[in-house]
Formats: C-alpha cells, sequence, structure tokens
C-alpha cells in the first residue's frame, strides 16, 4: 500500500505581505503623437490668423468698443433677458398645463408645443412682422404702431422659445420622485405649494442645464432679428460695414463679442448648476 504525499503551500506569516507586483502603465503613444500633432495644427491655424493681413485686427480694434456696437450689444443682452424671462413663465404654465389630467388643458398644451417647435422661426418672426396685413387694428390702434420691430422681435422669440422651455420643464418635474410628491400630499400641502416648495426646487437639477444651454442658444439666436431691422449686435455691425465695406473685420467684431458674452454665460452656468447639485452625487 502506497501513500501520495500532496504539496502544500507555504504558509506565510501575517506580517509576509507576498510577492509584489509591479502595475506597468499602458503607452499610449498613437494618442500622444495625435495630441501633438493637433497642437501643431492648430499652432498653425492661429498664426495664419493672427498674421494674414486679410482680417484687419486693425480695424477690429478700432470698432470693437464704438458707441454704435456697444449699443447692439445692449440690445442683444437686453432682448436675450426679455426672451428667457417671458418664455419660460409661459413654458411653466404650458408644462402645468401639460401635466394637468384636464384633457382640454393637455390638448391645449401639447397644441402649442407641436405648432411653435414645427414652424421656423424666421417665418414666425416674419408673420408677426405683417401681422398688420390680417389686423390693421386692435383695439382701435393701429396694429403697425403697436408692434414695431422689437415688439415683433420679443413676441416672436417669446412664443417661439416658450414651446422648448416647456418640454424642458416638463421634463424636470417628471424627474422628481414620486415619493416626494406623495410626501408632500400625506402633509395637507395644496398642489400649488407643492409645485413651488417640493417639485420645482428638485427639478431645478434637470432643468437649469437645458436651460442654460438654451440660454446661449437664445442670445446667439437674436441676431435673426436682424432680418427685421431690430439693430442689434449683428444689425450694427452691417450697417457699419454697409458703410465702408469692412465686411470681415466688423463680422469678427460680432463675433468677439458673442464668443465673450457666451464664455461668461457658460461660466455661470457651471455654478448655477453646481448650486442646484448640492447634496447629490452630481456635485463637483
Amino acid at each position: 500500500m502506497s501513500l501520495t504525499l500532496s504539496k502544500q503551500p507555504p504558509v506565510l506569516p501575517d506580517d509576509d505581505p507576498g510577492p509584489q507586483l509591479r502595475i506597468v502603465p499602458v503607452r499610449r503613444t498613437g494618442q500622444w503623437a495625435a495630441a501633438v500633432a493637433l497642437l501643431v495644427l492648430l499652432a498653425l491655424a492661429l498664426v495664419s490668423v493672427v498674421r494674414n493681413d486679410a482680417f484687419q485686427w486693425g480695424v477690429v480694434g478700432d470698432y470693437f468698443a464704438t458707441a454704435a456696437v456697444l449699443r447692439g450689444l445692449w440690445l442683444t443682452l437686453w432682448l436675450t433677458a426679455a426672451v428667457m424671462a417671458l418664455g419660460f413663465a409661459l413654458g411653466t404654465v404650458l408644462a402645468v398645463m401639460r401635466l394637468s389630467a384636464n384633457p382640454v388643458l393637455k390638448a391645449v398644451s401639447w397644441g402649442y408645443v407641436w405648432l411653435f417647435r414645427s414652424t421656423p422661426i424666421l417665418v414666425q418672426l416674419l408673420f408677426w412682422f405683417n401681422i398688420g396685413a390680417l389686423y390693421p387694428e386692435v383695439l382701435g390702434v393701429r396694429t403697425v404702431d403697436l408692434m414695431g420691430p422689437v415688439t415683433v422681435a420679443v413676441v416672436g422669440l417669446t412664443l417661439h422659445e416658450a414651446a422648448y422651455a416647456a418640454e424642458v420643464v416638463r421634463g424636470g418635474i417628471l424627474s422628481v420622485e414620486r415619493g416626494q410628491i406623495e410626501a408632500a400630499q400625506s402633509l395637507g400641502l395644496g398642489r400649488r405649494r407643492r409645485l413651488r416648495r417640493i417639485v420645482l426646487p428638485q427639478a431645478m437639477r434637470s432643468i437649469v442645464p437645458p436651460a442654460g444651454n438654451m440660454l446661449i442658444g437664445t442670445l446667439k439666436g437674436t441676431s435673426i432679428v436682424s432680418i427685421i431691422a431690430v439693430q442689434d449686435l449683428l444689425y450694427s455691425v452691417q450697417l457699419v460695414y454697409h458703410r465702408t465695406y469692412q465686411v470681415v473685420p466688423l463680422l469678427l467684431v460680432a463675433t468677439i463679442w458673442y464668443v465673450v458674452v457666451t464664455s461668461l454665460l457658460s461660466i455661470g452656468q457651471y455654478y448655477v448648476e453646481r448650486y442646484y447639485a448640492r447634496g447629490s452625487a452630481d456635485a463637483r
């Protein structure tokens, strides 16, 4: 009778960490080569833009802070703020109507969103600009006197933005957990108070990011009002280059101002998002 002795692994002392494994980072030679090539191309493009006399950077500096350009910039900022405030106010009402149990309110809200999202904003502006052809007088006042270019711009952009804002707010409200609403109901809070004190503060986490994108999009989208002779930033530089024929440098003036303002808005959006993300896993 033969016995087979099995070989047992050696028992290590408690303080012996065992063999150490060396961690070798993955070499990403291709990625680094692509990054270097991209940086070189960007540097060459930047040098080409700066050294190209056709851009006329001296003219850009001369007109960058002129009174006409700053007036156009101020109107652009004012128009953006007014449209966003009015658009989200109307959009919130539409979102609440869409979430209502009343089928008429739901149908009206859905129809509004469907109509204004299906029509190009340029068509809407031109329609409101020519509304006097359909209604020459409103409440005894000539429509031409009542609906000037700036008023047409505010009305047209607001009605357009409200359709998108309604969907943003509705999505934010639906993101709130049902348990939060049920807990508020158990405390006896009314519908309006639940919406104002419980639902909307939590929905802001989902509303702020797309709302920030809408704000930046509205700022740039206001340039379309130049088609109805509203003297915004773009229209102001157009008036100048129609007189001086310096098209490229004046367009650069408008471009730089748009870049500066959108950059500031993006920074503000970051801090607003971080504020409403407090106490969540997304806070950073």
